[in-house]
């Protein structure tokens, strides 16, 4: 498909991640919603369609369990709005269809919008505990996000030889980039010192291995270029956005599962870098923003994204290619280690990241000479991953 120069990004918002207990699940998104009118210009009775991005409605109160938990804090009347649940992936698959939606033509300016609300919860309602309830009874059962992240750590350890003290340096940078960030939920730096002395929650990751869970919201508004040309003067281009599931839980009980990377990250991205025409990653991508829900993941993912060869992730990390002012900084916003990961919010507050900085309004955080951009989501069991590349 040729997307090129066929949507533009014209409004984003974000609210501050972290214990927003003061805020509901509403307040959230009317607050990024309201943001992303106002950076784009226009009023919110001008959006045609809407997505909402919410992976998990159990976990407060059935909100973003449909398309009216946007439509009705937003006064959205008799507009079509579509809730998107795909794990970690679901806010940019929302924005992925809201991309779709103005490329077909049928609408001219849409909305897309991640929210989730994980702090305030009874345990009863928790991640694990839905775990516990809904799993396969043979095949989920015991199993948790840090368990099956320690597996991948653990094996790439023995196969590459390298060892805690390289994912340490992951939570460093990301805590630095994060210090930078007002919206991120940890805004603190932190040494390799306690990141390794930190305490353990499923070895080798300790807790400055893990990002937290968090609540917060992102929005996007995109427009047809004819229609955002006569908004805004620095517009946002989609360049190529892919989405790829590769299975389920019973992946980790295939023969050939080797794990040491993310099959479903690989084929997302060659669907991005195909409708993108990039070649080569490496030279092209001039900074990304990746899932490192775990320390262990962004290495994974600078080897899946083809950032670097198999088992050269660690050497990535150790030569500050990564770093803010390295030759591809990944996660210049301070990643899910410091913003959090409200589920359905994070692959829309990577576009916002995204969009951000190709504009050069990252204040501190700031990339040099932003010009391509790449998100990327990995969820669930590793299964689905959706990779989006824009640019100026």
């Amino acid at each position: 498909m040729d997307i090129q120069n066929g949507v533009a990004v014209i409004g984003v918002g974000c609210t501050k991640f972290g214990d927003n207990f003061t805020m509901s699940y509403a307040d959230m998104v009317i607050e990024a919603t309201l943001q992303a009118c106002q950076d784009a210009g226009i009023e919110l009775k001008q959006v045609e369609a809407g997505w909402l991005g919410t992976a998990f409605p159990d976990s407060f109160g059935y909100e973003g369990r449909a398309g009216m938990s946007l439509v009705e804090p937003l006064g959205l009347r008799n507009i079509p709005v579509t809730r998107v649940a795909n794990y970690c992936a679901a806010g940019m698959d929302a924005f992925r269809n809201a991309c779709f939606s103005v490329l077909a033509g049928v609408y001219d300016i849409a909305l897309a919008v991640g929210v989730e609300k994980m702090r305030d919860l009874a345990p009863r309602d928790s991640l694990i505990a839905q775990a516990v309830k809904t799993l396969h009874p043979t095949i989920g059962k015991g199993r948790t996000a840090p368990g099956i992240f320690a597996l991948y750590a653990n094996r790439y350890f023995r196969e590459y030889g390298i060892d805690k003290s390289v994912l340490a340096k992951v939570a460093v940078k990301n805590h630095h980039n994060g210090s930078l960030n007002p919206r991120a939920h940890f805004q603190n730096e932190v040494t390799e010192e306690m990141v390794l002395k930190a305490p353990l929650v499923v070895d080798p990751l300790g807790l400055l291995d893990c990002c937290p869970t968090t609540d917060g919201a992102a929005a996007a508004i995109i427009a047809k270029p004819s229609i955002a040309k006569r908004i805004k003067s620095d517009l946002v281009f989609l360049r190529g956005i892919g989405l790829a599931v590769s299975g389920g839980d019973r992946q980790f009980f295939d023969p050939h599962l080797n794990f040491l990377g993310f099959e479903s990250t690989a084929r997302a991205a060659e669907q991005a870098y195909a409708m993108a025409g990039i070649k080569n990653p490496r030279k092209e991508i001039d900074f990304a923003e990746v899932h490192d829900c775990f320390t262990i993941t962004e290495i994974l993912n600078y080897e899946d994204l083809g950032f670097c060869k198999k088992g050269e992730g660690g050497q990535f990390i150790i030569e500050g290619v990564s770093r803010l002012d390295g030759d591809l900084p990944v996660n210049p916003s301070g990643g899910l280690k410091t913003n959090g990961h409200p589920i359905g919010a994070t692959g829309v507050r990577q576009i916002y990241e995204l969009t951000t900085q190709l504009r050069g309004k990252a204040g501190k955080r700031q990339v040099k000479k932003a010009r391509v951009g790449l998100a990327h989501n990995l969820g669930g069991p590793g299964a689905v991953a959706s990779v989006c590349i824009l640019g100026i």
